[in-house]
């Protein structure tokens, strides 16, 4: 069996985490599946050296005007293909699409175009298509409508991964049997603790998400700085060691120096397991990336978040903390208060008792 992850990668630290839980569970449940994805071109999200070293195969793909010219490939011989690693999009048995929020008007026509005509590329030959737990819609453009519902018909599971996201869903498509409700999975991964991180001097991590900024408009970017700042500052003041931890690329590092101004830590880690062990040695977290988040309340860490879609909202909700959700409009007595919280040691103990009885609950249902 050939099994393609599609839309995962390791440039995005959710995106890195999404592909190995995904390649854990498939090692433990079909260990000789042949697992393939497309590589990048150099600097994107799957470079080559990183996907073989994890003993993936390559699907040759090119995509020109929507027509995938990867099958010229299977030309050669597949002897000779596999020999050196190489399939091509007809030997593929089962598509994994794990994009975790790209179908969306947030995200425009693109994505969404492309998953509706690979499915009915995969429908018309026998491949299987998965959509793993994630985030959908809002839809209210027209055309992303129409590809929504084309994708979904020529798919055969389908997984939102949140209430909200389901009701988009069905609000377009209708309810199908194959569309059914399960949580992020990234909850099932181990992380590591780095041998060098030293929880005296980190205590309570902030993680920016640039998406604050160029996902919002100039006003609600520049309010998010503030936002941040003073977040620092009220951490500053509880002694809680605050710093700032980057989850993913130069963007959010600028804006962590940013928000930083040279007064705490900016921590930077390349490895997802890595930063999913010091989120769950830290004190507590403040951020703005889902996977972040996500591996902090799985750990039991208390958290609070500020976020620019429905998918931070459903994700508190899961974990029974919805009072976890700021906004960065929010008065500074209410910031304060839930700073307090996750800091102040009774309390903090409280929260993580809940989260972790709701984590054992989301890690059964991902399981």
């Amino acid at each position: 069996m050939i099994i393609e992850i599609r839309k995962a990668g390791f440039q995005n630290k959710g995106a890195q985490l999404m592909l190995l839980a995904i390649v854990e569970q498939l090692r433990r449940m079909w260990p000789t599946a042949t697992r393939v994805v497309v590589p990048s071109a150099p600097g994107g999200p799957a470079p080559f050296a990183d996907i073989t070293g994890l003993g993936f195969g390559l699907k040759s793909s090119l995509q020109r005007r929507g027509v995938e010219l990867g099958d010229l490939a299977g030309l050669v011989p597949a002897r000779l293909r596999h020999r050196y690693g190489l399939y091509v999009d007809r030997e593929v048995d089962v598509v994994l699409d794990a994009a975790g929020f790209a179908y969306s008007d947030q995200w425009g026509f693109g994505p969404s175009l492309e998953l509706a005509r690979a499915t009915k590329r995969w429908r018309r030959r026998g491949t299987k298509v998965i959509l793993m737990p994630q985030a959908f819609g809002p839809f209210e453009n027209r055309e992303i409508r129409k590809a929504i519902c084309a994708a979904v018909e020529n798919a055969d599971l389908v997984m939102p991964r949140d209430a909200t996201s389901y009701r988009n869903l069905i609000e377009v498509t209708g309810e199908r049997e194959y569309i059914r409700q399960y949580p992020d999975f990234t909850n099932l991964l181990e992380g590591v603790v780095p041998d060098d991180f030293d929880s005296s001097m980190y205590g309570v991590a902030l993680v920016p998400n640039y998406r604050m900024i160029d996902k919002t408009s100039d006003i609600s970017g520049n309010s998010y700085v503030t936002f941040m700042k003073s977040c620092v500052q009220r951490l500053q003041e509880l002694e809680a060691r605050p710093f700032m931890l980057i989850h993913e690329g130069e963007d959010d590092e600028r804006l962590a120096q940013e928000i930083s101004g040279g007064t705490i830590p900016v921590v930077k880690e390349e490895d997802a397991l890595r930063l999913k062990g010091i989120l769950g040695a830290s004190r507590a977290v403040v951020g703005s990336r889902f996977h972040a988040l996500v591996s902090a309340l799985s750990q039991g860490v208390p958290a609070v978040a500020t976020g620019w879609s429905h998918k931070y909202t459903e994700l508190f909700s899961d974990y029974g903390f919805p009072a976890g959700i700021l906004s960065i409009n929010d008065d500074a007595s209410r910031v304060n208060e839930m700073l307090d919280s996750i800091v102040e040691a009774s309390a903090a103990k409280q929260i993580s008792t809940q989260l972790l009885e709701q984590s054992h609950r989301q890690k059964l249902l991902a399981e």
